[in-house]
């Protein structure tokens, strides 16, 4: 008899098998991931302010009867402050030679403190200052429209502080001059400056025209 050849098994490939289920329990269990929280406040940047928060809700108070309002006492009238209005005197000794120095070294504290140089008004009972000596030889209508823009410190004579408009600080150089001049001049530099007045000469005169102009 003739023999049969076997039926072979066709075969599958892998090519051809579905996909491959992997058993649950085999399966790794993926991490939860975190639930996002709230968001922190914004920092606000240097100069800008944050956002307003707002006010949180008035407790109402239990209402009351209401009964008869009784009035408000008057209020009694305040005295205005007397440091606001009067300048602050400070006395720096010297003589009549070095009373320009001392001031010079005066405007330049000032200026080292934060004093802006349009703040600043420097009056000289003698010699001018030499800054002051130089602008005027432009002629007197440009050496006071320098004073009239006030953007620097401005020196000028103290015969001619009527002129002169205020300024925050006054320094006053007794270097010279006429005591009656002196004496006329200082009570009205006391007048131009608004904060504080410097005055650099000799203690005893200064001390006796200000106790006898002020």
């Amino acid at each position: 008899m003739p023999l049969t050849p076997a039926i072979e098994e066709p075969q599958i490939h892998e090519s051809a098998q579905g996909p491959r289920v992997t058993p649950a329990a085999s399966r790794t269990a993926q991490t939860p991931r975190p639930v996002p929280g709230p968001r922190p406040a914004a920092v606000p940047r240097p100069g800008r302010p944050g956002p307003a928060r707002p006010a949180p809700p008035a407790q109402r108070a239990p209402q009351a009867t209401p009964g008869p309002v009784p009035a408000a006492p008057a209020a009694a009238p305040t005295a205005p402050s007397v440091s606001a209005a009067v300048p602050q005197i400070q006395l720096i000794p010297a003589s009549a030679e070095g009373a320009l120095d001392a001031a010079e070294e005066a405007v330049d504290l000032l200026l080292d403190t934060g004093r802006a140089p349009g703040d600043i008004l420097v009056l000289t009972s003698g010699d001018p200052h030499p800054w002051a000596a130089h602008e005027l030889s432009f002629g007197e209508a440009a050496y006071w429209a320098l004073h009239d823009a006030g953007d620097d410190v401005f020196y000028a004579d103290a015969a001619q502080v009527q002129r002169a408009a205020g300024r925050p600080v006054v320094v006053f150089a007794a270097n010279g001059g006429a005591v009656d001049a002196i004496a006329g001049a200082l009570p009205v530099a006391l007048t131009r400056a608004g904060a504080l007045l410097i005055v650099c000469g000799d203690p005893q005169q200064i001390n006796s025209v200000l106790g006898a102009g002020v």
